[in-house]
Formats: C-alpha cells, structure tokens, sequence
C-alpha cells in the first residue's frame, strides 16, 4: 500500500522552499524568492503555512537599518520532507 503525500509538501512552491532549506544552514526571504522565482506575496504566505507546520523556524534580526528574516529546517521538517521523498519514491518504483 503507497503512503500518502503530505499535502503540505505537495505543493510545488512550499517543496521548491523545503527541498532549498535542505541543501544550506539558512537561507533568506531575498535567496528563496529569487531561486523559487515566486512573488514576494504568494513566498511569504507559503513559508507562514510550513512555519505554522512546525517546518521551518524563522529569524528576524537587523543588518544595519533593514529587516533580515532567515528561515531553516526544523528537525520536524527534516522528517517530514525525508518521509515525503520516501513516499514518493515508492509511487515512482512501488516493488522496489
């Protein structure tokens, strides 16, 4: 039996945010918004939504006289992202 997809995940801007935060310590709102490409809107309610899941944890500090938000993983996002690739490898090759 397949394993359902997380629904949070599935989504093609919040994976493109989760399978980035992956790869680095943190990132920031202007590193994310210009590799997903998305607006700077549709960014800040999708990372609301993982932040709210307990995905990602936020930081906001001042650089000088602006506003820095940094995002990364949590470890329950870690599990969460590393149980969505397991479940969709296993749609990809069921009898593996």
């Amino acid at each position: 039996m397949l394993k359902e997809l997380d629904p949070l995940l599935h989504s093609q801007l919040r994976l493109a945010v989760v399978s980035l935060l992956m790869t680095v310590e943190e990132a920031d709102f202007v590193y994310l918004r210009k590799q997903t490409g998305a607006t700077a809107g549709n960014l800040s309610v999708q990372i609301d939504k993982l932040a709210g899941a307990g995905y990602i944890e936020v930081r906001k500090e001042f650089v000088g006289k602006k506003t820095r938000t940094a995002y990364r993983m949590t470890a329950r996002g870690r599990e969460a992202f590393e149980a969505y690739v397991s479940a969709l490898q296993a749609y990809i090759a069921p009898n593996r």
